[in-house]
């Protein structure tokens, strides 16, 4: 029997409030490769004989999106990580994006999978983190955790890179929302050169736009939060039914993806993702946005996506 290049498919259910709600998790990346609410698709999916397109559903750690060069000073010395994006020449979605996770708890409902990051080239830190995708009623909750099991201060920042959906609607009929004022500008490379408002440009999505008239790959701060610290982005179809990503207050950013070449039943067509992650693009060489941990510190955080209707 050939293995599936994304490892172990972890198969959730839940009957919960009426509602059937179904996911399969993945062991490499920790990855989600499906999610349905009453059949209707919340993220996009792939084949399990296939590797994620376009990183989709994979968890990104210990940074999300790029470092520029790879490089970036710790008490003033300079590290080099591997080049992981060679076209751009930079380290992309942090260490684990290949990694097989161990599995710790195994639910009907939940799984929860488990990878430690050990010292290597740009990387002298050893850091343990869990990944548990639970199914509720509307949808999932996705809960991460981190500890230094190593020597010494440690920093990081998570991320994940859903595909959304709104059960079978084609994507360019649907409208994104997000609250956010400030975007980050980026150079050739991907790179944030600095932030500008959003408003005037094609790339506010305060007031709903088609996703059939975008174009984004757009990293988004200053995101606007609900009295409990959560923000959202949200993808409505026609017909109202709308798919919602969720993150608590330690996701301060959220980076929007519309690429018009992603692989469905063979065909290539226009998708989107909402990445929510704890820092931006580059946050290892400026700071921005980094979790620092001490010897033996944890710390834990949540985001999640759901099926809703206004």
């Amino acid at each position: 029997m050939t293995a599936a290049p994304t490892g172990s498919q972890f198969h959730l259910e839940l009957d919960a409030d009426g509602r059937r709600v179904t996911a399969i998790v993945t062991e490499v990346a920790a990855g989600i490769r499906a999610l349905e609410v009453d059949g209707a698709a919340l993220t996009e999916t792939f084949a399990e004989h296939e590797t994620p397109p376009s990183a989709c559903g994979i968890t990104l750690f210990p940074w999300p999106n790029r470092v520029d060069g790879g490089r970036w000073t710790l008490d003033g010395v300079e590290q080099q990580l591997d080049l992981t994006e060679p076209a751009k020449g930079n380290a992309s979605h942090g260490l684990l994006r290949y990694t097989a996770y161990r599995p710790i708890v195994v639910e009907p409902h939940a799984v929860t999978l488990g990878a430690t990051v050990f010292p290597q080239h740009g990387w002298p830190f050893q850091l343990a983190t869990t990944v548990r995708h639970e199914l509720v009623a509307d949808g999932m909750v996705v809960t991460h955790t981190v500890e230094n099991v190593g020597r010494g201060r440690a920093p990081f920042a998570v991320g994940s890179h859903p595909f959304l959906r709104v059960g079978d609607h084609d994507p360019a009929t649907l409208r994104v929302t997000l609250d956010a004022a400030t975007r980050f500008e980026v150079d050739e490379r991907s790179i944030p050169t600095g932030t500008a408002p959003v408003a005037g440009t094609d790339v506010d999505l305060r007031g709903g736009p088609l996703v059939g008239d975008l174009d984004l790959d757009t990293g988004y701060r200053d995101v606007v939060a609900d009295e409990h610290g959560v923000r959202r982005t949200r993808l409505t179809a026609p017909d109202g039914w709308s798919t919602e990503l969720w993150q608590d207050a330690s996701f301060g950013y959220v980076q929007v993806f519309t690429p018009r070449n992603f692989p469905r039943d063979g065909v290539e067509g226009l998708a989107v993702a909402a990445e929510p992650m704890t820092a931006p693009a580059n946050a290892l060489a400026t700071g921005e946005g980094l979790v620092w941990l001490d010897e033996g510190e944890s710390w834990t955080a949540a985001w999640g996506i759901r099926r809703t209707r206004d």
